[in-house]
């Protein structure tokens, strides 16, 4: 996918709230039930973060999207733009985190990133 892409869709305002699905059983910390900064690198291949719009879909709704999902984060869009990142919509339901560096490319800038995101986002959804 091209670096830059034109989006046909607005920019998502600074309180439009956005899910991560936790994928990953230990993308949570067992002890304080805790997103991990782990949940937030960004995989070879990958133009941005995979997110939900929480204006199209509840954070069940969000989780059932996967065979397998262990809890959702949500995350402010402000949040997100404040740490130099941008939430960037792709569908009427889906968005993805751009700017994050790769952790072969820059693995420092990489880590301080998904931890900043980490800190900012909540466990708003976990199976029964």
């Amino acid at each position: 996918m091209a670096e830059s892409s034109v989006s046909q869709f607005e920019p998502l305002s600074e309180d439009a709230i956005v899910y991560r699905a936790i994928l990953r059983k230990q993308w949570i910390d067992e002890d304080t039930g805790r997103v991990k900064a782990d949940a937030y690198f960004l995989r070879a291949n990958e133009y941005g973060l995979s997110v939900n719009l929480a204006s199209a879909c509840s954070p069940k709704q969000c989780a059932g999207l996967f065979r397998k999902c262990y809890g959702v984060a949500s995350l402010e869009v402000g949040r997100v733009r404040e740490i130099g990142l941008d939430v960037e919509q792709d569908s009427t339901n889906h968005a993805n985190i751009i700017r994050l560096p790769y952790r072969e490319d820059n693995l420092a800038e990489a880590e301080r990133l998904a931890g900043l995101l980490a800190k900012r986002s909540r466990i708003v959804w976990k199976p029964e």
